[in-house]
């Protein structure tokens, strides 16, 4: 395993998802502020993308461990497991 993947390499998807939106907000920003050459645009596009996608990861992981919650009969909230690992 390299250096970058065990310190975290942004092209797999572990930055935070606030840096990862704050980057690709300033990565739009750019694009529309700066008159850049063809080039540029295309390289920040393809980092915008990335960006995007680790932002859709993120969103949908917490989206499924707030559908895995579950209200017992005290009120409280609890994590209910994955179908899969009860069939384990």
């Amino acid at each position: 395993m390299s250096k970058s993947a065990k310190a975290g390499d942004p092209a797999k998807g572990s930055l935070p998802f606030e840096e990862a939106l704050q980057k690709l907000e300033g990565v739009v920003e750019a694009m529309e502020a700066d008159d850049l050459p063809l080039e540029s645009l295309l390289a920040r596009y393809e980092e915008g993308a990335r960006l995007v996608k680790i932002c859709q990861e993120k969103l949908a992981e917490a989206e499924l461990k707030i559908q895995q919650l579950e209200q017992n009969a005290a009120g409280e909230f609890k994590l209910k497991p994955f179908a899969a690992e009860i069939e384990g």
